[in-house]
């Protein structure tokens, strides 16, 4: 059976968001495995994410290169990056909203939701990295994006999305399906914050 997109949305969201809802007020300096931000600037990125890519979904245009919100400096942001995970996936479970293309790039719908999910789920592992705490992704929203990245990768890479992809140990032989996505979006699987 395929899971629709917004079935990977919301799967990723339920496991994501309680990582977001934990991140403690005095990691937000402390840095990530994604290096160009530390917790508070990836928190504010992935919340732009998540508000864009529903005006994406509905075919509007969505403008990336504002700066982002410094979400948390409001009091209630955890609620707010719940309320929009929330509209976020009832966006791209709304009629029509897979279909046709979308974006600036003009981009197949599907493709663009995928980028989502990515982001969505990679970013919370670099937060529960940065912060201590356990994530662990559903298996079919890691192989459903696998999947997609590796179409996506050269693409990200040339745009800067994405670092160089991670060598794993023996060519990624016998690493998991997770290990491999991670290694894909240029990520040190084994990655641990600094003491």
């Amino acid at each position: 059976m395929t899971n629709s997109l917004s079935d990977l949305l919301r799967t990723a969201a339920d496991r994501s968001l309680p990582v977001i809802r934990a991140v403690p007020d005095e990691h937000l300096t402390a840095p990530t495995p994604c290096s160009e931000y530390d917790v508070r600037g990836l928190l504010d990125h992935l919340f732009q994410v998540v508000v864009n890519f529903q005006l994406l979904a509905a075919k509007k245009d969505a403008d990336f290169s504002a700066e982002p919100e410094d979400v948390t400096r409001r009091a209630n942001w955890r609620d707010a990056f719940a309320a929009e995970t929330s509209a976020l996936v009832d966006a791209w479970a709304a009629p029509g909203a897979e279909d046709g293309t979308t974006g600036a790039m003009d981009l197949p719908a599907p493709v663009v939701g995928r980028m989502v999910l990515a982001d969505l789920v990679v970013h919370a592992w670099d937060l529960a990295r940065a912060t201590g705490q356990e994530y662990t992704p559903d298996p079919a929203v890691v192989d459903d994006v696998l999947t997609a990245l590796r179409d996506l990768a050269p693409t990200g890479r040339k745009m800067g999305a994405f670092g160089e992809e991670h060598p794993l140990p023996d060519g990624g032989a016998g690493a998991s399906a997770w290990d491999r996505l991670l290694a894909l979006s240029g990520r040190d699987p084994q990655w641990t914050r600094p003491e």
